[in-house]
This record gives structure tokens, sequence and C-alpha cells, in this order.
């Protein structure tokens, strides 16, 4: 009898065992690391059926953007933004083993939906994807977190990924760009629009006289990202471009601010001028 109800007990402590890994499993912020074997879904999709995601401005979801999290033993830190994000590297995708199941955001994985998951973009996030051994482009939402897998950069629904044409391979060489609904990405459009002709000088006049008042045009977490926004200003006939740091979550935080200047009447003819060069600029006071 002691021997039955020790069995009986082992057994019990297994059942109850699995069933913690399961709850801890769909309770998770993220996706396991361990992902050798997803596979495709058995049916053929017609892709040409599915469009890109439409980007629109969201708020931060409630879940999914703790300020650092921990996966096998690395920490990684959550972007306070994703303005001017540009990135380089190696995709992947996943399919039919996570389909159905909660993304770090909470919303349900659809691999026939064109969603995306990013290790450390702030959740959600709209991105264009752009294959760069074929040129192919698609517009992505990205609702989770992963791929963690060295020398990955993002991790493609199965659909997204079978537009890039990646999924025979398992991966691919793209360049992640976030777009920032109602701003203009400084990084793209200083080639295009930077022209002599757009840049009419005479229509903005500097006087400054001890004003409190700034604009600012950008916020980085990278100090590289502000110094090429302010370089970018600086071939508009704009005076006093400064990048300040601050400090905000213990985190350091770039700001790139023109100015002083002397009042809101300045300020509006300022905001005008760079919203001809496809700049977004904002006032600020500062005691």
């Amino acid at each position: 009898m002691i021997r039955q109800n020790t069995s009986i007990g082992q057994i019990s402590g297994i059942v109850m065992l699995a069933m913690l890994v399961l709850v801890l499993d769909a309770c998770s912020p993220h996706r396991s690391f361990i992902e050798s074997d997803d596979y495709a879904p058995a049916q053929n999709v017609d892709i040409h059926k599915i469009a890109d995601a439409k980007p629109r401005y969201e708020p931060r979801s409630a879940r999914g953007n703790p300020k650092s999290y921990d996966v096998n033993g690395q920490t990684y830190y959550v972007m306070t933004s994703n303005v001017n994000y540009v990135e380089r590297g190696t995709a992947s995708w996943y399919g039919s083993k996570f389909h159905g199941r909660l993304t770090s955001s909470g919303d349900p994985y659809n691999m026939y939906a064109m969603t995306a998951a990013h290790k450390t973009l702030p959740l959600p996030t709209y991105a264009r994807v752009t294959n760069l051994q074929n040129g192919k482009s698609i517009i992505v939402k990205i609702n989770d977190r992963g791929p963690f897998v060295n020398g990955r950069i993002i991790d493609l629904s199965y659909v997204a990924a079978q537009k890039l044409e990646i999924t025979k391979n398992g991966t691919g060489y793209v360049e992640v760009r976030a777009i920032t609904p109602g701003y203009q990405d400084t990084t793209k459009t200083a080639t295009v629009k930077s022209k002599p002709a757009q840049i009419h000088p005479a229509s903005y006049q500097h006087k400054s006289h001890g004003s409190n008042l700034y604009l600012q045009v950008g916020i980085f977490d990278k100090r590289d990202n502000a110094e090429q926004l302010s370089t970018k200003l600086s071939r508009l006939p704009i005076p006093d471009i400064r990048v300040t740091r601050d400090i905000s979550n213990s985190q350091p935080r770039y700001r790139v601010r023109i100015g002083p200047v002397n009042g809101d009447h300045e300020a509006d003819q300022l905001i005008k001028m760079l919203a001809r060069q496809g700049i977004k600029g904002f006032r600020i006071r500062v005691d």
C-alpha cells in the first residue's frame, strides 16, 4: 500500500508539474525561444489576397512593454520610442506551432496576418520590412516579442515571410524601418526633399532675445541618431541646433532642439519651414 500510494503521489506530481508548465507558458510575456519544431500550414495560401498592415496611431500596449525582461539568461531593454528606427539583419518566421496562441501584447497570433515579433521595439509598432536580396517590401504590425535566437532581428508571420520569399530558406537578410504615424521619417526624407529651391531662407529670421521657448524635433535613445538628425538640420538656414541629454527611467535620452526662438510667431515660422522639408517639430518651454 505504501508503494502504491508513493506511485500515485509521483504521478500526481508529474501531472501537476505538466499543468504548471502549460499555465506558465500561456502567461509568459514572450514566446519560447525553442522554435526548431515549427512548421508551415498544410493548406496553400493565396498571399496576393492579404494586404499589408495599415499604419495608424495606437497607444502602447498594456502588455508586452516592460522596462526590461529576461529570456534564457539575457536581459532585453524595451525601447521608449520607435522614431527613426532602422536596422538591418536576419529575419526568420514562425507559423503553425504558435497559431492561435497569445502574443506578448495579448493578441492571438495569426500566421495569416501581416504581423511580426521584435525583441525591443515598443508594442505595437508598424514597420516596413524589405528583403535586401530581392527588393520585395511589406508593412507589418509588430505585436510580439522575439526572435530569441542570436543574430536574428525580427520574426515574421508565415504570410509576411511568404511575401518576402524567405520561407523556403527559413531566413533572409532584411531592413526593418519603423513607421511612426504622424511623424515624418527624417532619415528617409532628408536626401529626398532637401533641395535648395525648397528651403526658402527668407521665410525665417532668428531673433532669440533671451527667450525660453525651444522647438523639439526629435528624441532618441542613442546619441548617434540625435547627432544624425542635427547634421541634417544644419543644412537648413537654422541657427542654434542643440543636442541635449537627460535621464528618463534611469536611461539616457537625447533631444534635438532648435532655439531659443523669440515667441510663438517665430516658432510658427520655423515649424512651417520644417514642414516643407517633411520634418515635424513642436514647442517646448524651458524654465
